[in-house]
């Protein structure tokens, strides 16, 4: 019996195709028409966008004017819609039942974008929140650096005082040659001399 079995197992195996995983699983028939959101996302936003421009409301009074102008003054048989204008007002209903949908469709593709670009602005503002961070902490870094190397102002000050100390060394040392002078002339030998730089 487990043989008859496992028989069984192996003729249903050869009868139904395999499932491969590496490849696309067929596509079931369907009962409701298919179609592209994004096409159709499209048009009822191109459809809304002309539905609130003045070109539609001139073209809506010109069409609604010439409507009740021909049933009001041509003769009774070719009248297609008598006084109360009850077809006029079904069109008009009509339209507007579809317009509001389309309208509110156009709104909420508008809205997933506008989302969709928020927090594309949202992480780019972190990005540059985290940048600024960056870089003041390497100003901060570089101005503690910059606090142990020497300025041109620094050194020119530095250099300005080693120029006045030397002037003021030579001019002692040109005073003392003169004293000297003055000794040696007066006999003494050993007079004290003093160098550049003690």
């Amino acid at each position: 019996m487990a043989e008859r079995a496992q028989e069984r197992d192996r003729e249903r195996e050869r009868t139904l195709p395999r499932i491969r995983l590496d490849q696309p699983r067929m596509r079931r028939a369907r009962l409701l028409p298919e179609y592209d959101p994004e096409a159709f996302g499209r048009l009822s936003e191109r459809i809304a966008r002309f539905l609130g421009t003045g070109r539609f409301i001139v073209w809506m009074t010109v069409i609604i004017i010439a409507w009740v102008v021909w049933n009001v003054s041509v003769p009774d048989y070719l009248r297609f819609d008598q006084y109360p204008f009850i077809f006029l007002t079904l069109m008009l209903s009509l339209q507007a039942s579809y317009a509001a949908p389309l309208i509110l469709l156009a709104q909420n593709r508008q809205d997933d974008r506008d989302r969709v670009n928020l927090e594309q602005d949202r992480k780019q503002n972190e990005r540059s929140i985290a940048d600024t961070e960056y870089l003041t902490r390497e100003i901060a870094a570089l101005r503690m650096g910059l606090g142990e190397v020497a300025t041109r102002d620094w050194m020119r000050s530095e250099l300005q005082d080693l120029l006045k100390e030397l002037e003021d060394r030579n001019g002692e040392r040109h005073g003392e040659r003169q004293g000297e002078r003055s000794a040696d002339r007066q006999g003494d030998r050993y007079g004290e001399r003093r160098d550049l730089f003690p």
